[in-house]
């Protein structure tokens, strides 16, 4: 972290804010363009200084975030991960198809708590039906597991890096303190904003592409008009054209040929 401290006061380090600032606007651009693609971030904050920021923010921009124990192999083993959301989903269906009703109270119970446990764990991640496209990390030693994880898949990882981590093992770090609520609420703020931006764009890109498609084919409908005009005075002079005329031209023919049959008859 040596080049992103600007001095040390009494054994505190204090980071460079100018290097912060450049490294968070290159960490939103990235998002953006993910956003953009369509495709998801998942957030990771299980420390309790970031928890209700990350779910206020994130939730807000529809990205799949972890507040509460990461499970380890939630991204290694994302088919397991997959089945437990599931069943919580086949709880659901239980008590929305009548089967719930069903259960004796004993089993209403068991189902229940672990229903609870279930949405504790991975309700955050319900919608998330395939890998993320990238990882947003706060506090990098508390959230090792996770960071091994998406690296090992690479999967490009953001993340808030504090003067006793290592930036090196992040692609996108981010100095700054990991344990003030306040620098965290304004990274997040400027990330969730680079998101949604990402988001309005590939909105506007899928209106524009809808909108050209439309002129496209009502463009395409005075043409087949155009062409249907051309074609029908092409047919109408060919049904004038009399093909009877012909008949006296052979009518002339047969009557010379039988006046020269007559003179040769004669002469004979």
């Amino acid at each position: 972290m040596a080049p992103y401290i600007f001095e040390e006061k009494k054994g505190i380090h204090i980071i460079d804010l100018n290097k912060t600032i450049v490294h968070l606007e290159q960490a939103s651009a990235a998002m953006k363009q993910i956003a953009k693609s369509g495709k998801k971030v998942l957030f990771v904050a299980t420390k309790k200084q970031a928890k209700e920021i990350v779910a206020q923010r994130v939730a807000k921009v529809n990205m799949p975030f972890v507040t509460e124990r990461w499970s380890g192999g939630m991204l290694t083993n994302f088919q397991t991960t997959r089945k437990s959301i599931r069943k919580m989903s086949l709880i659901d269906k239980m008590k929305s198809d009548g089967t719930w009703d069903t259960l004796n109270k004993r089993e209403k119970l068991f189902k229940s708590r672990q229903r609870e446990k279930l949405e504790k764990t991975f309700g955050s991640i319900a919608d998330m039906t395939r890998q993320p496209a990238a990882i947003f990390i706060v506090d990098i030693l508390k959230e090792h597991i996770a960071l091994a994880e998406a690296k090992r898949l690479n999967i490009p990882t953001f993340a808030i890096v504090d003067t006793n981590s290592n930036p090196k093992l992040v692609d996108f770090p981010i100095p700054a303190n990991d344990d003030a609520t306040k620098s965290i609420a304004l990274i997040l703020d400027e990330i969730c904003n680079a998101i949604q931006q990402g988001l309005e764009d590939r909105k506007n890109m899928k209106g524009d592409s809808t909108d050209e498609g439309s002129d496209e084919l009502v463009a395409e409908a005075p043409v087949a008009e155009k062409k249907a005009a051309v074609k029908a005075p092409v047919v109408e002079a060919v049904e004038e054209t009399p093909a009877v005329e012909e008949a006296p031209a052979v009518e002339e023919t047969s009557t010379e040929e039988a006046s020269t049959e007559e003179s040769a008859s004669e002469e004979a």
